[in-house]
């Protein structure tokens, strides 16, 4: 039943809308050929990261249900392979499953070499996981020449070394960087189907004319189907832990108010911070009820058990509200018979995982986290139907992992984590909405990670961006190239000077000092260096030579100028 329903959200959507171009001249959406494919990758990608993680910790605690949890990531392989074959083809498809089955029968490996303490079967089973990663970035970078092998390589590293630090961390009951770096690892996988669908939308002009997955709206939907999305499966994998009396349930329950935190700040970003503490309430009640139901179950007490639902009903009714009086185009019934199915299929999962029918667990965990991406467009196109002027232009140049942050009304960011500041803005403008003399460059660096994109191509650095004070700083080599200006060093005056050609910027690494054009000035942000590497904060250096910075909740940064 699963997969009808998948591919009428997913695959043969995303089938589709490779062969249907959009109508120019449509008003603001956050639908549309490229926006679909966006969505699409970016929730495969994402369930992916997810589900290997749980079927890990399931393999090594010797869970009864990791065989169906095993089961659903390789339904989840079948999806990807899917959506890779409607673009490219059902042998390049088939092709593309053998390889990606590979990795993840890897991570079984290490798994069980973990469990059996074989040092020589886990060093195995990692550089089974090297080979694997050179193998899949050149399948991509043979199907599409916008995509670098060494840069898909360099993602691919990361993919793999989050998903076996989180594991790690399990096994040596580190479950707070356990949670953690599972939050990471689902959305570094949005990050990488930015990547690829952006690729492809390159690569395939004509069925994308008029439309752009880079767009304020698809920014929106993007980033309400990651936070939506990982709440459904967080939430399930909650309800197991607590039922279960998991040592890690205190840490997996932490990471789902994280992400309560991170959806409240999203609305609060929309429509205020009264709302979104309002909206924080309203929401963390229902995650509360759950908790009811799972004590309940677990002390056999049905009259607690009916309790809980009844307050889950109750909370449906004002959660449906609470939008509805937001926006006036949602309609409150249809709302709540939005939140019925989710809050059903939420029980069903851990009635069923109670049961031990744990086919059905995930077949329903697997819907509830669709579920919340049909959710998740529901939203996103109701707000930029009440803000249409908010979603005119391009965004952040589409890459998230995975954008949860696109320009917001009142605060221009999507999470409420700003970075240091109020976020600039994008002007708007694309070299296809200027006069034919002028063009955009859109360059976009990603905390953590040494992949980068210059107008949709990726590249590879040797440092990685860091967060430093709650400020994002980027390595001086690779922005001070990507923004035309040159670098050159003072050893005797210990300083380093950037020269654009129309204005010259000299800094001293820490040191808040700074000149721009002779005049000596102070900032908030001084520069730093890491590993013998010079690293400046993006804002100051960007804003200084005038080119627009924006953010989004994932740590990535995006830098735009219309020349």
């Amino acid at each position: 039943m699963f997969k009808s329903v998948l591919s009428k959200i997913g695959i043969l959507l995303m089938a589709v809308v490779l062969i249907v171009p959009t109508t120019a001249g449509a008003a603001a959406t956050s639908k549309g050929a490229g926006a679909d494919l966006r969505a699409t990758l970016g929730q495969i990608l994402g369930e992916h990261a997810l589900l290997a993680i749980i079927a890990m910790q399931k393999g090594i605690d010797g869970k009864a249900d990791f065989d169906q949890a095993a089961a659903a990531l390789n339904a989840n392989t079948d999806d990807l392979s899917a959506a890779v074959a409607s673009v490219y083809g059902n042998a390049a498809g088939d092709a593309f499953k053998k390889i990606w089955s590979s990795h993840i029968g890897y991570f079984v490996d290490y798994v069980k070499a973990t469990a059996a303490n074989d040092s020589a079967a886990k060093q195995k089973a990692k550089d089974e996981l090297n080979e694997y990663k050179v193998t899949q970035a050149k399948f991509f970078a043979d199907a599409n020449p916008n995509l670098q092998q060494a840069a898909l390589e360099a993602g691919l590293t990361e993919h793999i070394n989050m998903l076996l630090t989180a594991f790690d961390a399990y096994v040596a009951k580190d479950y707070t960087k356990a949670y953690d770096t599972a939050d990471q690892a689902y959305k570094h996988m949005f990050m990488f189907g930015d990547i690829l669908s952006a690729a492809i939308e390159k690569q395939f002009p004509n069925k994308f004319t008029s439309d752009m997955s880079t767009t304020q709206a698809s920014d929106l939907r993007s980033a309400l189907g990651i936070i939506l999305g990982e709440h459904a499966t967080l939430a399930v994998w909650a309800m197991q832990k607590g039922i279960d009396g998991a040592p890690d349930f205190n840490q997996a329950a932490g990471l789902l108010n994280k992400n309560t935190d991170e959806l409240s700040a999203a609305v609060a970003s929309v429509y205020g911070n009264a709302a979104g503490d309002a909206f924080k309430t309203i929401w963390s009640s229902h995650i509360g009820y759950f908790v009811d139901y799972v004590k309940a179950t677990a002390a056999k007490d049905e009259a607690a058990k009916k309790k809980a639902k009844d307050e889950l009903n109750e909370y449906k009714v004002t959660q449906a509200k609470f939008f509805a009086d937001a926006n006036p185009n949602l309609q409150q019934s249809a709302l709540e018979a939005g939140l019925t199915e989710h809050i059903n299929m939420l029980l069903m999962a851990f009635d069923d995982y109670v049961a031990k029918d744990y086919t059905k667990v995930y077949s329903q965990e697997r819907m509830a986290y669709a579920h919340m991406f049909m959710f998740a467009d529901i939203l996103s196109e109701a707000i930029v139907m009440q803000y249409p002027d908010k979603f005119g232009g391009t965004s952040s140049g589409g890459s998230t992992t995975p954008s949860t942050g696109g320009t917001m009304p009142s605060t221009g960011g999507m999470d409420g984590m700003n970075h240091g500041g109020t976020t600039g803005g994008m002007n708007g403008t694309t070299s296809a909405d200027a006069s034919p003399e002028l063009q955009t460059k859109v360059i976009q660096f990603t905390v953590g990670s040494k992949m980068y994109m210059v107008n949709g191509q990726s590249m590879m650095m040797t440092t990685k961006p860091i967060m430093y004070n709650n400020r994002t700083y980027i390595p001086l080599r690779y922005l001070a190239a990507n923004i035309g200006a040159k670098i050159s060093f003072n050893n005797t005056m210990k300083s380093t000077t950037l020269n654009t050609g129309s204005d010259v910027l000299e800094f001293w690494n820490n040191s808040r000092r700074y000149k721009i054009n002779n005049m000596l000035m102070m900032t908030d942000s001084m520069v730093i260096s890491r590993d013998g590497r010079t690293l400046v904060p993006v804002r100051f250096v960007a804003e200084t030579f005038e080119w627009n910075v924006t953010y989004n909740s994932n740590g990535m940064v995006t830098l735009s100028k219309t020349y």
